[in-house]
C-alpha cells in the first residue's frame, strides 16, 4: 500500500486527514504534517522525514501538498530524490483525495502520480511533471565525454 504524507499550510493537512478518517475510518500509513508560519525549513524537514518513515511499507510514499513551490512542496521534493518510490503532488483538495483512497492499494507510485494529476487537472501537478517542463541542467562537457 502506498503511504500518504499530507502536508499543507496552517491546519489544512490535519483537517483533510480528519475529514477523510471521519468518513472512511482510520487510514493506515497516512500522516498529516502542518506547516505554520514561522516554522523553520529544518523543522518542517524533520517532521516530514518522520512522517515518511512512518508511512513507508516499501511500496512507496506520496507527498500530497497544497501549493507547488511552497515550503512543503520544496521539502518533499528534496526528500523524494533520496528515496525511491516517492512522488510529490501539488494542488490537492478533499474531493481529489477522496477519489484516490481506493487507488492506494493497487497502484504503483508512478501510476498513482499520473492518475491523480489527470483527475485533478488543471490545478494539480507533480514534481515529475514540472521536471518534464524544465529538464535538469546538464553541462555541455558532460554530453561529450568519450
Amino acid at each position: 500500500m502506498l503511504g500518504w504524507v499530507i502536508s499543507c499550510h496552517d491546519d489544512t493537512a490535519q483537517e483533510l486527514l480528519d475529514r477523510l478518517e471521519k468518513k472512511y475510518g482510520p487510514l493506515p500509513q497516512c500522516r498529516a504534517v502542518n506547516y505554520w508560519r514561522g516554522l523553520s525549513a529544518n523543522m518542517l524537514s524533520r517532521m516530514m522525514c518522520e512522517a515518511l518513515y512512518q508511512t513507508d511499507s516499501g511500496d512507496g510514499v506520496i507527498f500530497l501538498t497544497d501549493n507547488a513551490g511552497a515550503a512543503p512542496y520544496r521539502v518533499a521534493s528534496q526528500m523524494s530524490h533520496k528515496h525511491s518510490g516517492c512522488e510529490v503532488i501539488a494542488g490537492i483538495h478533499y474531493a481529489l483525495l477522496e477519489q484516490m483512497i481506493p487507488q492506494r492499494e493497487s497502484m504503483s507510485s508512478s501510476v498513482f502520480r499520473q492518475h491523480i494529476v489527470e483527475l485533478g487537472t488543471p490545478g494539480v501537478t507533480s514534481l515529475w511533471h514540472q521536471q518534464q517542463k524544465n529538464p535538469p541542467f546538464v553541462l555541455l562537457h558532460d554530453l561529450y565525454k568519450p
